[in-house]
């Protein structure tokens, strides 16, 4: 979705080619939904879409249990909200392109909403949650976070807390975008960021000695790199073991 304005959403979003769909897609304006929808059977869905599948849900949210029982007890000072969400049934991450006229590195680059603690959150989370209604205009129940996954820290060495929620499908969802913030809004499909050809890597050496490896997700409306790939990383490594394998090495993790 570009930004300012917006155009009227399609009729349909199975009107948009398939390519779209498993790719990379920008988006115009969306409704807004969340959470407390049934469960959908996991033996009728495919491969793919298990990935978002309520017995994929659970395993997820046990494995981050004991990382976001610790870090809600940290004041983090910065944290960012990673969306999961279906575009047409299809598990896809929902990212941000910072607009242009911000002041600092970060603008004109790929991003998820976040931002940094303020005095009255009372935990990551509600950073994270913050941020987005603040960016997106979206209000995130607290009940479609599945957990706080690894922080990592930035070029300041300052920790962001990486806080994965399930948006649901993308056709019921209502953003509002800040356009002081927000230039665009698009997502890229797992089938998109699980594809080698998608996957690139930038090594980095400090004086002239290999120091680590970074990922980059390409071919998509825009290239996704920096801790925004990172998280992206954390969460495939996540959500599908097995089918995506790390190749990097980030400073800070194992």
């Amino acid at each position: 979705m570009l930004l300012p304005g917006g155009s009227a959403p399609p009729s349909s979003f199975a009107e948009r080619s398939v390519s779209e769909r498993r790719h990379g897609i920008m988006l115009p304006t969306l409704r807004h939904f969340c959470h407390s929808r049934p469960p959908a059977p996991i033996a009728s869905m495919g491969p793919v879409r298990r990935y978002l599948s309520w017995e994929n849900e659970q395993r997820c949210r046990g494995q981050l249990e004991k990382s976001t029982n610790r870090y809600r007890q940290e004041a983090a000072p910065a944290a960012v909200l990673v969306p999961l969400c279906s575009v047409a049934g299809d598990p896809a991450i929902l990212y941000t392109l910072r607009s242009s006229t911000l002041t600092g590195v970060h603008k004109g680059s790929v991003s998820f909403p976040g931002g940094k603690r303020d005095s009255s959150d009372r935990d990551p989370i509600a950073t994270a949650l913050r941020e987005t209604q603040e960016e997106l205009g979206l209000r995130v129940e607290e009940d479609c976070v599945w957990g706080i996954m690894m922080p990592v820290p930035d070029k300041t060495k300052m920790m962001v807390m990486p806080v994965l929620a399930n948006l649901g499908p993308l056709e019921r969802l209502t953003l509002k975008p800040n356009p002081q913030e927000v230039e665009a809004v698009f997502t890229l499909s797992f089938r998109h960021l699980l594809q080698e050809e998608n996957q690139g890597y930038t090594n980095f050496c400090h004086k002239g000695t290999y120091s680590h490896t970074l990922p980059v997700f390409l071919h998509g409306p825009h290239r996704v790199w920096g801790l925004t790939a990172i998280f992206t990383e954390l969460t495939l490594e996540l959500l599908v073991p097995g089918a995506y394998r790390r190749r990097t090495h980030v400073v800070g993790r194992r």
